[in-house]
């Protein structure tokens, strides 16, 4: 099964520059494999942006030429598994999006703290929290016209660490018909993720990193004291659950399209732009 990484450094759909040097890092994380070649979506470096919003979408061009950059890489590397290094939710759109047309049965675990299911009518002009409703077939028209391939079945999704909604985000999912379970006191049981895992032949994994508990786990949004998004809060989910979690999910199907999304290392950043400014390394 040919696999390739795809690096999608994407910050314009969060509005927030750290994202992209998250995603640089997070390759550099992974485990080595030569057979699985990286390949980097072009996106406009960080700098100085208004975030002028169109359609109701901050950055709207600029979101839609990585989208675009990252469909032509896929069409002509023609992978049969992809994963993918964000970056924002958003990376998971064109990949998502490729990979049901190889497998239209396609299920998809969304693993995260949030629905993602917003619109620009909601008032959060953030293309990051519009991805999983554009999959759905509801979302953002902007971002809808891009793919390619036809909605996924809401019944073909499963939330995995959700947290209290707005009022429109619940309205939302109950008008697509999701079956959903907000995970404030408990997540989802082991029983309902097997049986999940093993209905289609094919799954897709989408893992927001603000599933993880940012007492615990600070390389997140919610770990900020200066952020406030769109008011939601952050995850509750220890790494050790989340490894368990994963683990149910790949025992029980095969994962042909993996997403690691929203990773933000403040410090490492941080250190790294004091460190860029020692003269010995220039």
């Amino acid at each position: 099964m040919k696999t390739i990484r795809l690096l999608y450094p994407d910050y314009l759909s969060g509005g927030l520059e750290t994202y992209h040097f998250g995603a640089k890092l997070l390759s550099h994380m992974l485990p080595e494999n030569a057979s699985q070649p990286l390949f980097a979506v072009d996106v406009a470096a960080p700098g100085k942006r208004t975030h002028a919003a169109q359609e109701g979408i901050n950055d709207l061009k600029e979101v839609v030429s990585g989208m675009r950059s990252a469909a032509e890489i896929l069409e002509r590397e023609r992978p049969e598994r992809i994963i993918t290094i964000g970056g924002n939710c958003i990376v998971s759109l064109v990949s998502f999006d490729y990979l049901h047309a190889l497998y239209p049965d396609a299920g998809i675990v969304w693993i995260d703290a949030h629905p993602d299911v917003s619109t620009p009518e909601d008032g959060y002009p953030f293309a990051h929290a519009m991805v999983l409703g554009s999959l759905l077939g509801s979302g953002a028209a902007a971002l809808r016209k891009r793919m390619k391939s036809a909605p996924f079945d809401p019944q073909k999704l499963l939330y995995v660490g959700l947290q209290d909604l707005h009022d429109y985000q619940q309205q939302t999912l109950k008008e697509l018909g999701v079956d959903f379970q907000v995970q404030t006191e408990r997540f989802v049981e082991d029983e309902t993720i097997v049986s999940f895992a093993r209905k289609s032949s094919h799954l897709l994994v989408h893992l927001d990193i603000d599933v993880l508990d940012p007492r615990f786990f600070h390389s997140t949004y919610f770990a900020n004291p200066e952020l406030v998004g769109d008011g939601s809060g952050g995850g509750k989910m220890s790494i050790e659950k989340l490894s368990q979690v994963l683990g149910l999910i790949f025992d029980n199907a095969e994962v042909v399209g993996l997403t690691l999304a929203e990773y933000l290392p403040f410090d490492e950043e941080r250190l790294s732009r004091m460190l860029s400014g020692l003269p010995v390394f220039h």
